[in-house]
């Protein structure tokens, strides 16, 4: 469990998974995804158990640590400990919480430990150009633009760019 100031990181538990299933299929919560289907909680529950036996995956409940409300999610996948890295992904599903820092806060959480405690080296994302929200929330926590993949993405009829950014942990350590 990683604690902060307003949020805390926990494991995923089975009870979160039909919350999960309801922001996955809220085509505002899920535009920015890489997911272009619907899921059941069918589905949910294979990725919940293959995530809990994945090595190179660790997944976390975003949850406001004053009431444990769950609000999101955020995890870091293709953890490669021989290059010392990973991709961080995250969503906030209940859109009343959105805009208002809690996922930076939870970056931060997980940034944090991934350096200090995974020893990894670099931590990478991907961001649609038009997710104006997202890059300045991850330009704030010190990831930088390193690439754009053009018109590497689709949404609703146009192809979009994909912005690569990242952040290392020398970067993240001079930021202290």
């Amino acid at each position: 469990m990683l604690k902060g100031l307003r949020i805390t990181l926990r494991k995923n538990e089975r009870d979160d998974l039909p919350r999960y299933v309801k922001w996955l299929n809220d085509p505002e919560i899920s535009y920015h995804l890489k997911q272009y289907y619907c899921l059941n909680l069918d589905d949910e529950t294979d990725w919940y158990e293959h995530q809990r036996k994945d090595p190179t995956q660790l997944n976390f409940a975003m949850t406001l640590s004053e009431s444990a409300k769950h609000i999101g999610a955020i995890g870091l996948m293709q953890i490669n400990q021989r290059f010392q890295q990973a991709e961080l992904g995250i969503l906030i599903g209940e859109k009343d919480c959105w805009g208002q820092g809690y996922g930076r806060e939870a970056i931060q959480l997980l940034v944090d430990f991934a350096f200090s405690e995974l020893n990894l080296h670099r931590i990478y994302l991907r961001v649609d150009v038009s997710h104006i929200a997202g890059i300045k929330c991850y330009t704030h926590c010190g990831f930088i633009q390193e690439g754009c993949l053009r018109e590497a993405t689709y949404h609703h009829g146009h192809f979009e760019d994909l912005f690569i950014m990242s952040i290392l942990r020398s970067e993240y350590r001079s930021k202290e």
